[in-house]
């Protein structure tokens, strides 16, 4: 015998993945679960354990219910479900399998069915990717913020010394081989390439020297925040 009830969905499990299903289509039919109250084709459930139960057809739909649960605890509590016994399991299960079929059949055209079955994987692993990469910029982001602030409290120690010994007025000043001379002084690699940089960099300013040391990163190609703190820490205790 089959019983209709309404299954509190945190008591529901399935066997087959939910990365076998697009989240933006599981997204769609969650908000509309919420919208309506409910799911208008019943969940097909077998009796697992003590109100523990696990599905036999409508995986899709769970997933949405399960979706809707987490948008909307109260208005996606329970769900419509049709409970089987263990004695009609398995004429439950073909004629869940004979149904497929004749649903199968009955489309005329099929593209790209190998490429049907990824598109639920690939949109899933598109929004894992995207996540990742959301905060690998986010801790990118973070780590420059540091960078600034010790650049500007570095900034904020050169007024206290002479313009001469000011590192930013030496860059913005010195020619290209008293740059090279400075730069081997102070250990720093590649000196010689890297005086150039600064020197065709600054050459290219409007006012032809830089703003600040952000501006002298941004325009010197292969300079870094590490070799920059050098140059300030080095040619201010010079």
């Amino acid at each position: 015998m089959m019983n209709f009830s309404l299954v509190d969905v945190k008591s529901i499990a399935s066997n087959e993945p939910r990365s076998n299903f697009a989240e933006a289509d599981l997204e769609n039919l969650a908000d509309i679960i919420i919208e309506t109250g409910g799911i208008i084709r019943p969940l097909v459930l077998k009796v697992t354990g003590v109100e523990s139960y696990t599905v036999v057809d409508g995986h899709f739909e769970y997933y949405a219910a399960v979706r809707a649960r987490e948008k909307n605890p109260r208005q996606g509590e329970m769900v419509n479900a049709c409970v089987i016994t263990p004695k009609l399991e398995d004429l439950v299960v073909k004629q869940v399998a004979s149904l497929k079929e004749i649903d199968f059949s009955s489309k005329t055209v099929i593209p790209h069915a190998e490429t049907t079955k990824l598109e639920p994987r690939l949109a899933n692993l598109e929004l894992r990717l995207e996540k990742q990469f959301n905060e690998f910029k986010s801790e990118l982001l973070q780590e420059r913020q540091k960078i600034d602030s010790k650049l500007k409290q570095l900034e904020n120690l050169i007024p206290q010394k002479s313009e001469q010994s000011n590192p930013l007025s030496l860059l913005n000043s010195l020619d290209k081989d008293e740059l090279s001379k400075k730069l081997q002084r102070a250990r720093i690699p590649g000196a010689e390439k890297l005086a150039k940089g600064i020197f065709d960099a600054r050459r290219k300013k409007p006012k032809q020297e830089f703003e600040d040391y952000r501006d002298v990163v941004k325009s010197v190609k292969n300079l870094g925040d590490k070799t920059i703190l050098t140059i300030i820490d080095e040619w201010s205790r010079s």
